[in-house]
């Protein structure tokens, strides 16, 4: 069974605290949805610093990406469908789904 990430990007902050935990309660039961599907269920990013080809670094992205939950599935549709019933599209966040390759050694 292969092993794909599903990236965060984007997504709309809660409008109050109360919005932020229905929706951190919906996130979890998916979670929780996922079984032992879920290789790394919950990887948000905090502190992003970026390091340019210059050496310099930077405090800050250069993307929306906000965390990502490595899965395991037969197939990139089923792993589609999987990211599909996730509640961060409900908060306008997108995601993206890449196979995970193996590399031997």
């Amino acid at each position: 069974m292969a092993q794909y990430i599903i990236t965060y990007l984007g997504g709309d902050q809660p409008s109050s605290p109360e919005e932020g935990k229905q929706h951190f309660a919906k996130y979890k039961e998916w979670l929780s949805s996922l079984g032992d599907s879920a290789v790394s269920p919950a990887n948000p990013f905090k502190n992003t610093s970026t390091v340019n080809s210059d050496g310099t670094v930077t405090t800050g992205s250069t993307t929306s990406m906000s965390g990502f939950t490595i899965i395991k599935a037969d197939s990139m549709e089923s792993a589609l469908s999987i990211a599909k019933s996730c509640p961060f599209l409900e908060i306008g966040g997108s995601l993206e789904v890449s196979e995970l390759m193996q590399i031997p050694g």
